[in-house]
């Protein structure tokens, strides 16, 4: 039977390896598979983790806290980038474009007038829904960008929420570009 190290140390092809490899059911979600895995090669896990709430203390250090809506999305782009840096959501194409996506469907709909709940509701939900379907349209998708449509939607276009947005997903996409040799998926 392989230890911890090399039980995770190879990826599975398919659903059906990642179910029985090691000879038995897997589940990679579980605290003890992850305490495993922590366990067998922890440096990552605490350099990246580190680099994460560094890159994020950097920039919010630059940026005002009246873009609240824009760096609420911040904290789930930074975790995508850095706890699953080979991801295709993490590329920062997918990174820059899927919140430039975002910013646009949502201000587009945060300009739209509605006079009641209801109406405000709807163009709120349009715009998530719209920018998933253009992120995914345009293969740059990224999660994190939905947030960012709904945010905008909400608060509405603004040239400093535009400003916010890019330097954000810049220097997330330059940091991940130069400690991507670095980096590994972690889970």
């Amino acid at each position: 039977m392989p230890g911890p190290a090399t039980r995770y140390a190879s990826a599975a092809r398919t659903p059906q390896e990642q179910r029985t490899r090691a000879g038995g059911p897997l589940s990679s979600y579980g605290f003890k598979d992850g305490w495993i895995r922590f366990r067998a090669a922890w440096r990552p896990y605490v350099t990246q983790s580190f680099a994460a709430g560094l890159s994020t203390f950097l920039i919010l250090f630059f940026l005002s806290l009246e873009n609240a809506v824009m760096i609420a999305a911040l904290g789930a782009s930074t975790f995508i980038v850095f706890a699953r840096p080979f991801d295709l959501t993490a590329r920062p194409r997918n990174l820059v474009g899927g919140h430039l996506i975002g910013f646009a469907v949502g201000s587009l709909c945060g300009i739209v007038p509605c006079e009641a709940l209801v109406g405000e509701l709807v163009m709120y939900s349009l715009a998530v829904g719209l920018s998933v379907f253009l992120m995914v349209l345009t293969y740059m998708q990224h999660p994190p960008a939905a947030a960012t449509a709904l945010g905008m939607a909400i608060r509405g276009p603004s040239e400093q929420a535009l400003a916010a947005i890019l330097t954000i997903t810049l220097l997330l996409a330059l940091f991940h570009h130069l400690l991507r040799p670095h980096l590994r998926n972690l889970f």
